[in-house]
């Protein structure tokens, strides 16, 4: 029986991480998951908690100052797989990086679901904490997809 997809190759921003995205597809192992995700993350955890995992986004968003991922840490897709006490932790989560990193100001996304709609690179629930670099003299707003594009 065939895997169902880990990935969206239609998804990468970055051509690194188009050939990550490749070579994660060929295992079939999902890399958000807790027992893959030492084999494909290069960047340390910043928070461990009962329900998220916190990580540097290997793949920034352009025009970030701070951009973590926040991983659920069992595989879910979608929203009714969560515990809702996972969402407590989440806020949490999320202000311990405000208060780690000083931040100012920004926002978070949490891709689900089918990633046709969601434009997610990888299918496992995960949410984005985005700081914008609006100090930079080549500032331009942080652009965030949902949707796919159609070719």
């Amino acid at each position: 029986m065939k895997k169902k997809p880990v990935v969206d190759l239609d998804n990468y921003r970055f051509d690194d991480q188009l050939k990550a995205m490749q070579e994660i597809a060929e295992t079939g192992d999902c890399p958000f998951c807790m027992e893959n995700f030492a084999a494909h993350q290069e960047e340390e955890t910043l928070f461990d908690g009962k329900f998220w995992l916190l990580t540097y986004n290997r793949w920034p968003y352009k025009h970030t100052k701070v951009h973590l991922l926040a991983i659920y840490k069992e595989h879910a897709e979608h929203l009714s797989e969560v515990n809702p006490e996972a969402g407590t932790e989440l806020i949490e989560v999320f202000q311990w990086a405000a208060a780690h990193f000083d931040v100012p100001g920004g926002g978070f996304v949490m891709r689900f679901g089918d990633t046709n709609y969601s434009a997610g690179s990888v299918h496992h629930l995960h949410a984005q904490f985005i700081q914008p670099d609006i100090e930079s003299d080549t500032y331009e707003p942080v652009r965030v997809k949902l949707g796919k594009s159609k070719k």
